[in-house]
């Protein structure tokens, strides 16, 4: 992930979750009680969030030390430690609950991307993820699509083309839409045509498509119209794909694979804090 970026998504929702400061551990808890923090996983998933817990507790507290014992990717089973924080007692509770919210869904998010990934089996065709995403949190969600092993699609309006239904109605024809915006891009920008029928593929690789997708076709349908699609044309399927049918895809040839449940319908995983005091060493 992008530190810049990060740290000002966690100052945002810090200041959201903190505001002016803790009423109740900066009163219960002077300056100099000092704690520490262990990040338990409650149940097998893939982590992810590493980055989010040492940019976010230094943020915080520059004197916090950080101690992540697994990384990002990696399998945590139920009940095992994944990372340790030292600090004033009262910094690490006022970041607390942004870090655990973060990174118990990232990790819900890479351990769901990680199940498709192993159902679709293949050595050919790549899970991606939508812009279904909830808003704010793009950026981490992505990132943990990728860490469960996907792929990313555009991250947003802005760097890639994709002409739907809507934009084909306006243009007049797949042909006129690809036209259009051709005209008006640059090189460096990929034109992606959304089909749905046999007529349709035809006229987005007449158009010179970068990447055709077939939107809601059936897995014979699907076949079938791969045959009309050069091999230099990248294809993608979405529409009506589950974790409950994606096997069934691995055996054709398309590229992608692109689920919005990636990301809009995921359980986090659940991770807990266990936060015990430091006693000083004159107390001993």
């Amino acid at each position: 992930m992008n530190k810049l970026k990060l740290k000002r998504k966690l100052e945002e929702f810090f200041i959201e979750d903190i505001g002016d400061h803790d009423v109740t551990s900066d009163y219960l808890f002077p300056d100099d009680t000092a704690g520490e923090m262990v990040l338990i996983s409650k149940q097998a998933g893939i982590f992810c969030g590493s980055e989010v817990i040492n940019e976010g507790f230094r943020m915080l507290d520059s004197s916090i030390e950080t101690q992540v014992h697994i990384p990002d990717g990696a399998a945590a089973s139920s009940g095992v430690p994944i990372a340790t924080i030292s600090g004033p007692m009262a910094s690490l509770l006022k970041g607390e609950r942004v870090v655990l919210n973060l990174i118990q869904r990232m990790s819900g998010i890479a351990t769901k991307t990680r199940k498709a990934v192993q159902l679709l089996n293949s050595e050919h065709t790549r899970i991606c993820d939508t812009r279904k995403t909830t808003p704010g949190l793009r950026m981490f969600e992505k990132y943990a699509v990728r860490v469960g092993g996907g792929a990313n699609h555009r991250y947003g309006l802005y760097d890639a083309v994709m002409i739907k239904d809507n934009h084909i109605a306006f243009a007049g024809s797949i042909l006129e839409a690809v036209k259009k915006v051709r005209s008006e891009l640059g090189h460096m920008v990929k034109i992606e045509v959304e089909t749905e029928n046999e007529n349709q593929v035809l006229e987005a690789v007449e158009a010179g498509a970068d990447c055709i997708m077939f939107d809601n076709c059936t897995h014979e349908y699907i076949k079938y119209l791969l045959t009309l699609v050069p091999e230099t044309i990248t294809t993608e399927v979405s529409g009506g794909i589950t974790l409950e049918n994606l096997a069934s895809y691995g055996n054709l040839s398309v590229d992608y694979i692109s689920l919005g449940a990636l990301t809009h319908t995921v359980q986090a995983l659940d991770i807990s804090a266990k936060v015990s005091m430091k006693i000083k060493e004159e107390q001993r």
